[in-house]
């Protein structure tokens, strides 16, 4: 349902980060007290929304957040077998950058040197986490690779470039399906896994918001790669291709798209939000960048449009972002289409903030 006071994108992003700064603490955004890729995919968000604005409250929000988890040395508690625990990384570039000292680089320092103690697959490709053994999944792409190719433009340390391409080239090898142009969640090198193709090695099926965090990632390398770099332009073709595969598959009516993208037609198959906002900054990063036509501009319209008409809100008239889908691992139709979904999960809202800033900035 419309709020009748919220008009614009950019509004609508207010009112997500301002209904949940008044519910959280930042350190007590859910999981409490972590460094999480939950609060991080949020705050990225408010972020967005902090460099469109410049409203303090932001800018301080995000900053309790890092300094409730990082020591004055550096020093924090992270996961240190995983992709994931380096997304919320991407917070301390600016903090670095605004206010000066050493702990926030001696923090991304920690974080950049992962690489080098990561699993990989024969071709270098990073295993999403230990426990999953040989498998590259789609959501690594931006949880590491948005972080590594920052850390290169800031830091210097350029060969990070390359070894994020590399990623997504390894990605795009190996789980890009040329019928439909989407990518399965994930690939199994060793074919050990129980949804893993004995022949691909892929996973069965097309998950809404792995694709989302592989658009995400797509946009945001453009973003941070020199105009000069080599493989720009490969970067750029595969944008543009997924950002047309994506558009094909968006529901008519509602303007959203499906928990599993490609089978709208089950019955069983549901809507899902958090995807959805990720696909519609993806198709409104494509068309900012030149790279696809007025198609995919009016699908991002119709999918933002789509998603304020599903938004809620309390008895107190904060937010809600309704229909996301919690997390979950690789598997069969059924493993996704069974998986609860719940309100503000900060996985779709952060995404939602995400998208109205940059359907701001086109419509202007």
């Amino acid at each position: 349902m419309l709020h009748p006071t919220i008009a614009t994108p950019m509004e609508w992003a207010r009112a997500a980060c301002d209904s949940l700064m008044s519910v959280y603490l930042p350190e007590e955004l859910p999981p409490a007290s972590r460094w999480h890729y939950h609060q991080g995919v949020f705050l990225c968000g408010m972020e967005m929304l902090w460099e469109a604005e410049r409203d303090q409250r932001y800018d301080a929000y995000i900053k309790r957040y890092v300094d409730r988890l990082v020591d004055d040395h550096g020093n924090f508690d992270f996961a240190r077998d995983e992709l994931d625990a380096i997304q919320a990384g991407l917070l301390l570039f600016r903090l670095d950058e605004r206010n000066g000292g050493s702990k926030y680089r001696a923090a991304a320092d920690k974080l950049r040197y992962l690489f080098h103690t990561l699993n990989r697959t024969s071709e270098g490709g990073f295993w999403h986490k230990d426990k999953y053994a040989y498998n590259m999944w789609l959501d690594g792409l931006y949880m590491g690779g948005v972080f590594a190719l920052k850390y290169a433009k800031l830091y210097g340390d350029t060969g990070l470039r390359d070894m994020a391409l590399h990623q997504e080239r390894l990605m795009r090898r190996y789980m890009r399906d040329e019928r439909t142009g989407l990518l399965y969640h994930a690939w199994d090198e060793s074919r050990r896994m129980p949804w893993a193709d004995r022949e691909t090695g892929c996973s069965p099926e097309f998950w809404g918001r792995s694709l989302g965090w592989y658009g995400l990632a797509l946009a945001q390398f453009l973003d941070e790669l020199p105009e000069e770099h080599a493989g720009r332009n490969e970067l750029a073709s595969s944008l543009a291709d997924f950002a047309e595969a994506l558009a094909r598959y968006q529901d008519a009516e509602s303007g959203l798209w499906y928990q599993v993208v490609d089978k709208g037609y089950l019955a069983d198959n549901w809507l899902e939000t958090s995807c959805t906002c990720l696909f519609v900054y993806t198709l409104a990063k494509a068309y900012k960048f030149g790279l696809v036509g007025e198609a995919c501009l009016n699908a991002a319209k119709r999918g933002y449009e789509g998603l304020t008409r599903v938004l809620q809100f309390d008895e107190k008239g904060r937010f809600i972002l309704p229909d996301i889908c919690i997390g979950t691992s690789a598997g069969d139709y059924e493993n996704y289409v069974t998986r609860p979904t719940s309100q503000n999960d900060l996985h779709g809202v952060g995404a939602f903030v995400m998208a109205s800033v940059e359907m701001q900035a086109l419509l202007g």
